[in-house]
């Protein structure tokens, strides 16, 4: 869990990138280590055997800010954290002499892990008198995959297929003309798709042709928008305040939520500010619905509902026009 502390902090992005990622010694594909999605994928294709990875970070950091600001003693930590095995590693970075950037490597023992760790950053430095305070985060850490196969960012969420209409689950029935279920009640958000609805698993899982795909991948943007949604106002409904009434954020998927979808819901504001303004909102009433329309524009944004929209609307005009003679 995160506290908002109530001291100056950095306003300027602190930014981390990994720059090398081996195990036992043995590079990882660069295609493993994607940039644009945060995330290291230790797959476990070729070898399931291996005992230690290394990452090799770079971090920037505003550096002018911290020059003139009233902070000393700073220096910068890499924080792994994996919940499932109840992990916690931090790792001291270094900045030699003239460098604008800090480094340094996260050593990973693969028996610590179960399936996925977050990578953060903290910089600190002393405040007050007092050493050791949190003074700025990076906006969006890192994920290390220790399943998955490609460099695909995985929210934690599980897809179950049901029927909805005469399967196991007796309080699905009264949803038995929806095509899916978003539940965010469990440690993992579920998302139940309807298997008593004509057509629509089948869609989804077999769609052939690109008027079928696209289609598919529309109503998938479509259940991607909502789960994003839904998660949200779940996330930001489970905060609890501190003893200043300041909301902590909580860990897990909710704050990986809160984290991704804050910056488009209010937009230039640090996270903390962002975090304390969308649950004062939320709470009071005041101002609520005018973020009711960012978090849905945030969601579909996530699920990339106009991209896949587009491309609908572009193989639905192609059938119109028929063959090409």
């Amino acid at each position: 869990m995160t506290t908002v502390y109530p001291y100056p902090t950095l306003v300027g992005k602190t930014d981390v990138t990994v720059r090398q990622a081996s195990i036992d010694g043995v590079p990882l594909q660069l295609s493993l280590v994607s940039q644009r999605e945060r995330v290291v994928a230790f797959h476990q294709v070729e070898r399931d055997d291996w005992v230690e990875g290394v990452l090799e970070l770079e971090v920037s950091v505003p550096n002018d800010e911290l020059a003139d600001g009233p902070w000393a003693g700073v220096t910068c930590v890499a924080v792994l954290t994996e919940g499932a095995t109840n992990t916690r590693v931090v790792s001291r970075l270094r900045r030699d002499r003239g460098e604008k950037h800090w480094h340094g490597e996260v050593r990973i023992r693969r028996s610590e892990h179960l399936a996925r760790a977050v990578l953060d950053v903290r910089v600190v430095g002393s405040h007050g008198g007092v050493d050791g305070r949190i003074i700025g985060a990076c906006d969006t850490p890192w994920v290390i995959d220790f399943l998955a196969r490609t460099t695909a960012r995985r929210r934690e969420t599980e897809i179950v297929e049901e029927d909805f209409r005469d399967g196991p689950r007796e309080w699905l029935r009264p949803f038995k003309d929806a095509a899916w279920f978003i539940d965010t009640t469990g440690d993992m958000p579920t998302i139940l798709l309807n298997t008593s609805f004509e057509g629509f698993t089948g869609l989804l899982g077999g769609a052939r042709g690109p008027l079928e795909k696209a289609t598919a991948g529309l109503v998938a943007a479509q259940i991607a928008g909502e789960v994003w949604a839904t998660m949200f106002h779940t996330a930001l409904g489970d905060l609890e305040p501190d003893e200043n009434g300041t909301p902590q954020l909580p860990g897990g998927w909710r704050e990986s939520v809160l984290r991704a979808m804050l910056p488009d819901v209010l937009p230039g504001r640090p996270i903390a500010d962002a975090l304390t303004e969308a649950y004062g909102r939320r709470g009071e009433g005041a101002g609520w619905d005018e973020l009711l329309p960012r978090i849905q524009y945030a969601a579909s944004r996530r699920a990339q509902i106009p991209k896949n929209l587009t491309a609908a609307l572009r193989a639905v005009s192609r059938a119109q026009e028929g063959p090409v003679r």
